[in-house]
């Protein structure tokens, strides 16, 4: 399909014959068609492969196909404990669409071997990976249209509006959020996720003509290889994302929420449920709060609160068991710089050079039109400005860069930036 979003500045052109007294005429903005509605697959909804004579039907289809291999997985978050997908997609040109229940079929490896080095079509890659790796799903080389949307400084970089602005289609999305858990899946949920991945390889291949266009090919290839690697980030203390936190005066008060955090946890896995569904964050807080002696001290107002009334009050003990000395700290203390807004009065000239490379950034993000933060992420760059390297050169600053995760790209792009900073305001004597 042609892409008619991009038109040529000789097509924008309007010649101006007015009088340098006279009044400028308006010009009307082009009125775009609405979108069309993208309601059924174009070879219909497939069944679910559901065991193994199916998977191995998809598998030679999918070898015997051509080009990328479009890819998509359902889970139910919010719903089930962990993120693990219900519901797999898969379409390649010459093979149709496949839809490929990973819990009757929690092996996929055949299909990965199908797939073989063949360019993998994402959208938010992050969001699936993980997931897809459980049932042996691991891609060789990707394209992912949502970072590939980012780098060419789309508005919008949601699926349906990617779709809608290359291809002028409207996706529906009203499924995203269901429970793909469900047995059996309805039909409409089936059409849902067969048309998520419809369309990817077209519109893969009109950003990549936009990404040539852009000079940013290069970019896009080192960001996607750098998810070949990606894995989620193992968190330290997980419990301390609990919303509400905050509110907890004491670290006694933090050790009951850690502990009722764990019990929560406990339960929700045994129960395959998602954590939140068990008890909101809001009632761990209140119950640190109040720190209950017994059962009928627990606050009301949920009746898992009284369901699970044991457990919560074997967590109220384990914590209040823990020696003072022991007890965690109600906050963690980062390893790396002050908050940028104390730079001023901590290191002056730190701030006036962290201030300069925000601004050449900045500059150049909306010349290129790109995301600041995907030319850099503010951490590694604070990071480099407050301890720079010992080398305050290009490969100094490159290498520095590096060293905090920064792609090559990237990095090539900040550490003129940061020469030009730091010769501005070289140290105090």
């Amino acid at each position: 399909m042609t892409d008619t979003t991009s038109a040529s500045t000789e097509d924008a052109a309007i010649e101006d014959s007015a009088t340098e007294d006279a009044a400028p005429a308006a010009v009307e903005e082009p009125t775009l068609p609405p979108p069309t509605p993208l309601n059924e697959p174009a070879d219909g909804t497939p069944d679910v492969v559901e065991t193994e004579r199916g998977l191995t039907e998809a598998a030679q289809a999918i070898a015997a196909g051509e080009g990328p291999v479009a890819v998509d997985a359902e889970r139910a978050s919010g719903y089930r404990y962990g993120q693990r997908a219900y519901l797999i997609q898969v379409r390649r040109e010459g093979s149709g669409t496949w839809l490929i229940d990973p819990i009757a079929c929690p092996d996929l490896t055949p299909l990965n071997d199908a797939i073989g080095r063949a360019e993998w079509i994402l959208h938010a890659a992050t969001q699936d990976l993980a997931c897809l790796a459980e049932v042996g799903l691991r891609p060789r080389q990707l394209f992912d249209t949502e970072l590939g949307a980012r780098l060419l400084g789309l508005p919008r970089v949601g699926l349906a509006a990617v779709v809608e602005h290359y291809l002028g289609l409207a996706l529906a999305k009203e499924h995203s959020a269901v429970d793909w858990s469900t047995r059996p899946l309805p039909e409409p949920w089936l059409r849902y996720a067969a048309l998520d991945v419809e369309v990817l390889t077209e519109l893969r291949n009109l950003m990549g003509v936009d990404l040539a266009r852009q000079q940013k090919s290069e970019w896009a290839r080192q960001e996607f290889d750098a998810l070949l690697d990606w894995a989620p980030t193992e968190r330290v203390d997980p419990w301390r994302r609990t919303s509400g936190l905050n509110t907890i005066r004491s670290r006694r008060g933090v050790a009951v929420l850690r502990e009722l955090w764990y019990a929560r946890d406990d339960i929700a896995r045994d129960r395959d449920t998602s954590p939140g569904r068990i008890l909101p964050d809001a009632s761990l807080v209140a119950i640190a709060t109040e720190a209950p002696t017994s059962p009928g001290d627990l606050p009301s107002g949920h009746r898992a609160i009284t369901r699970y009334g044991r457990q919560w009050m074997a967590a109220v003990k384990r914590a209040n068991a823990i020696d003072e000395a022991d007890l965690p700290p109600r906050t963690i203390r980062s390893d790396g710089p002050p908050p940028a807004r104390s730079w001023a009065d901590k290191d002056p000239v730190a701030a006036a050079r962290l201030n300069d490379t925000r601004a050449e950034l900045a500059t150049f993000a909306e010349e290129r039109s790109i995301p600041l933060e995907n030319v850099v992420s503010p951490d590694p760059l604070r990071r480099v400005v407050w301890r720079p390297p010992v080398t305050r050169d290009e490969d100094g600053f490159i290498e520095a860069l590096r060293g905090h995760g920064v792609r090559r790209w990237q990095a090539e792009i900040v550490a003129p930036m940061l020469v030009r900073a730091f010769e501005t305001h070289p140290d105090a004597d």
